[in-house]
């Protein structure tokens, strides 16, 4: 944390939430300041600055995969994992790889070179949803489990549909500290305090070890760990979220002279695209939250200032999202 910000808790705008929530598994979060980002972690993360939300309400949990079905019977959805992927948006592109897929997180063997994340990640064909490792895998037994393998594109018309949308970071970060303003995880200062894991994250040597001190090996049926100070569940660890921002190297905070910015929203489109993504115009929102392949050897990011970018296109197995709807909304 900056020097030049105290730790505090977060100023909340108000006690209470306008009127009935627009759904029964939705939280009301009350809005107000607080400290976003962090000047001690990933460079992505800083400058850590104050920023202000308005209230609104937040799913308590993740998407989980019943919700997702009832989505989909109820629409005919088909997610962008289920399509055959557009040739032209992937120039020179093996054609066996233009095919309907996604990408899955393979456990190697022994210790593996951690330069590149191609070591433990995979695209497989006939990935998606309802086969979250590939085919001749289900979701049996995994109804209350988050779904995974969707894209932007997908949160996005599950959350219409809904009558919700996708939060933005500083609406999802404000909600994930639960009250703790400026610590670094979101029920305080320690990672796993007595020893006691509260979220679901990879436990051991990454990506080769992985001993599931938390009970899980890959994710977990929402719910699983304690809830936060508002009452909302794996805000931290299980899945990757997708929020509404486009990505941006580091925070834009704009003028320091200003105060805190007011519901912010991050970066543009044009802007978000990876320079480096071997010549694909592919742009790039942000996910909050860290997932179980979250480790202390390799990507610390079950904190509520951690940030990654993620190509709009692509799902993967520990990609998930949840909605909110703020009172203005409709």
């Amino acid at each position: 944390m900056s020097a030049a910000v105290p730790a505090s808790r977060p100023s909340t705008d108000s006690p209470g939430p306008p009127g009935p929530a627009p759904d029964l598994d939705m939280v009301w979060i009350p809005g107000g300041e607080f400290l976003m980002g962090s000047d001690d972690h990933y460079p992505e993360e800083a400058p850590a600055h104050r920023a202000r939300v308005s209230g609104f309400w937040i799913d308590r949990t993740q998407v989980t995969n019943a919700a997702f079905r009832r989505f989909v019977k109820a629409t005919g959805y088909v997610t962008v994992a289920e399509r055959m992927p557009d040739a032209a948006m992937y120039p020179g592109a093996k054609p066996e790889m233009l095919v309907a897929g996604s990408v899955v997180f393979r456990q190697p063997a022994g210790r593996v070179p951690m330069h590149t994340h191609y070591t433990w990640w995979d695209w497989m064909p006939g990935a998606d949803w309802r086969h979250p490792e590939g085919p001749g895998s289900n979701l049996d037994g995994q109804n209350r489990h988050p779904v995974l393998h969707v894209a932007w594109e997908d949160a996005a018309a599950y959350a219409a549909w809904a009558g919700k949308t996708i939060p933005t970071e500083a609406e999802w970060e404000f909600a994930a500290r639960g009250g703790h303003d400026a610590q670094p995880f979101a029920w305080g200062p320690e990672l796993a305090p007595k020893g006691k894991m509260l979220a679901n994250y990879w436990q051991g040597e990454f990506p080769w070890q992985n001993l599931a001190l938390d009970g899980f090996e890959r994710t977990a049926p929402v719910g699983s760990f304690p809830p936060n100070g508002y009452g909302l569940l794996d805000m931290i660890g299980n899945a990757w979220e997708w929020t509404a921002d486009w990505y941006t190297a580091r925070h834009d905070v704009g003028s320091p002279c200003c105060g805190a910015a007011v519901n912010p929203l991050g970066g543009s489109r044009e802007a978000s695209v990876d320079p480096n993504a071997d010549g694909l115009d592919i742009p790039r929102k942000v996910l909050k939250g860290g997932s179980f392949a979250c480790a202390e050897n390799y990507c610390q990011r079950y904190r509520p200032a951690a940030r990654m970018h993620h190509p709009i296109d692509t799902g993967t197995n520990h990609i998930s999202f949840r909605c909110v709807v703020r009172p203005d909304q409709g």
